[in-house]
C-alpha cells in the first residue's frame, strides 16, 4: 500500500463533506452512539459506489450525461430534504425534550442515502482507483477492491473521530436551546450550499 495512496485518500476523507457534516450533526444531537452508526452509514453508503466502479458500471455515469444528472439532481433533492428536516426537527437539531435521538434505523439509512446519492462518487472510484493498480498487476480486481476496502476504513475512522468529537460538546449544546438552534440553522445552511454546490458540479 503507497502512501500516497494513503495521503490522497486521507485528505479526500477528511475534506469536508456531506458525509462529515451528517456525523457532526448525528453527534451532538444523539452522542458517541448515534454519530458511530452515523459513520457507518456514510461508509456503507460507499459500497455500490465500489461495486460500480469495480464492475464497470460507473463509466455509463462518465459517458451518458442523462444518466449522470439523474443521480445528481436525485442528490440535490436529498440534501435540500436533509435541510428543510434539519430546520423544522421536534426540537432542535433533531432532539426531542426528553433527550432521545433518533432511531438508529433512521440515522444509518439517511446516512447511507447522502452518499448513495452523491455521483461524484463513482466518479472518483473510477478515475482514482485504477492510478493505483499497476498494468502487470496481476490481479486487477482483487487490488481495487483492497483499495476500496482501505478506502471505506478510513472513512469510517476520520467520520467516527468527527462525530466522537461532536458528542463531547453535546452536553454544553443541551444546556443552551439559543446554541441548538444556531447550530440547527447552521447545519441546515450547509447541507442547503452542499446542495447548490453537487447542482453546479459537471462530470
Amino acid at each position: 500500500m503507497s502512501w500516497e495512496f494513503l495521503l490522497t485518500t486521507f485528505i479526500v476523507v477528511a475534506s469536508p463533506g456531506t458525509g462529515a457534516i451528517y456525523t457532526l450533526a448525528a453527534g451532538l444531537s444523539g452522542g458517541a452512539k448515534a454519530s458511530l452508526v452515523a459513520a457507518c452509514g456514510c461508509t456503507l453508503g460507499i459500497v455500490p459506489h465500489m461495486v460500480a466502479a469495480i464492475s464497470g458500471v460507473a463509466a455509463l455515469f462518465h459517458t451518458s450525461d442523462m444518466a449522470f444528472q439523474a443521480l445528481k439532481f436525485a442528490g440535490v433533492a436529498y440534501l435540500l430534504f436533509m435541510a428543510w428536516s434539519m430546520l423544522r426537527a421536534k426540537g432542535a437539531l433533531g432532539i426531542d425534550q426528553d433527550g432521545a435521538m433518533l432511531d438508529a434505523r433512521q440515522v444509518i439509512g439517511k446516512a447511507i442515502l447522502i452518499n448513495l446519492l452523491n455521483p461524484k462518487l463513482s466518479i472518483f472510484f473510477l478515475a482514482f482507483l485504477p492510478q493505483f493498480v499497476g498494468a502487470d498487476e496481476p490481479a486487477p480486481i482483487a487490488r481495487m477492491l483492497l483499495l476500496s476496502l482501505v478506502f471505506m476504513a478510513m472513512t469510517f475512522a476520520v467520520f467516527a473521530t468527527y462525530g466522537v468529537f461532536a458528542s463531547t460538546l453535546r452536553r454544553y449544546v443541551l444546556t443552551s436551546l439559543r446554541v441548538q438552534r444556531w447550530m440547527q440553522r447552521s447545519f441546515a445552511t450547509a447541507f442547503g450550499l452542499l446542495a447548490l454546490q453537487l447542482a453546479a458540479t459537471n462530470r
